[in-house]
C-alpha cells in the first residue's frame, strides 16, 4: 500500500478477528515507530508490547477507554524517557509520531488499530504504569489496540478549505 493510500483510508478500528499478530510483524510496526522523526533525534522511546490475553484484559480496565483490548490480540504502550529528553512536550511529540508510524504500519498490514490517549491524563498514566511495572523517569504518552479487523470502516474526506490559511491566518 502505498503512503498517501495508507494516510486517506487508515481508520480506528475497534473490532477484532482472534488471530494473532505475527512477531515479524510486530517487529515491522515496531520498526516503523522507531523511524518517526525526533527534536533533536534524541530517540527517547520505549515500546510495551503486550500479548498476552490477562495483561489486555487488566489494561482495558486500567484504561477507561480501552475496552476493546478484550478482544484484541496486542497492544502497544508507547512510553517517552524523561532521562533521554528532559522536555515534556517533545517527548510527547516524539511519541506522538512513532504512534502514528505504527498506526500506519498497522494498515499497511491489514491491520485494525486504533490510538488510545494516555498523556495527560495522570490517572490512565498511573495505572497503566503500576500494572506494567514502569518506572517514575518513564512516560506513558499513547497505548496502541491492535487485531486483524472484524469490522470495515470506509475513510471519510476530511479536507476542510476553511482550515487552510496562506501566508498568515484568515487568508
Amino acid at each position: 500500500m502505498d503512503a498517501i493510500k495508507a494516510i486517506l483510508t487508515r481508520r480506528s478500528i475497534r473490532k477484532y478477528t482472534h488471530k494473532e499478530v505475527s512477531e515479524e510483524i510486530i517487529n515491522e510496526l515496531l520498526n516503523a515507530g522507531m523511524h518517526a522523526p525526533t527534536a533533536r533525534n534524541i530517540q527517547p522511546w520505549h515500546f510495551i508490547v503486550v500479548n498476552e490475553r490477562a495483561v489486555l484484559d487488566k489494561l482495558a480496565i486500567a484504561h477507561p477507554y480501552a475496552k476493546m483490548l478484550n478482544q484484541a490480540t496486542l497492544a502497544i504502550l508507547i512510553c517517552g524517557d524523561k532521562e533521554l529528553q528532559d522536555a515534556e512536550g517533545y517527548i510527547v511529540q516524539d511519541c506522538s509520531a512513532a504512534t502514528q508510524n505504527i498506526l500506519l504500519a498497522a494498515h499497511a498490514n491489514n491491520l485494525g488499530a486504533v490510538w488510545l490517549g494516555m498523556f495527560p491524563r495522570e490517572e490512565r498514566i498511573q495505572n497503566v504504569s503500576k500494572l506494567l511495572g514502569i518506572p517514575d523517569h518513564i512516560l506513558p504518552v499513547s497505548l496502541i489496540s491492535l487485531g486483524y479487523p472484524d469490522e470495515q470502516k470506509e475513510a471519510p474526506d476530511r479536507y476542510k478549505t476553511d482550515r487552510i490559511h496562506r501566508n498568515k491566518f484568515g487568508v
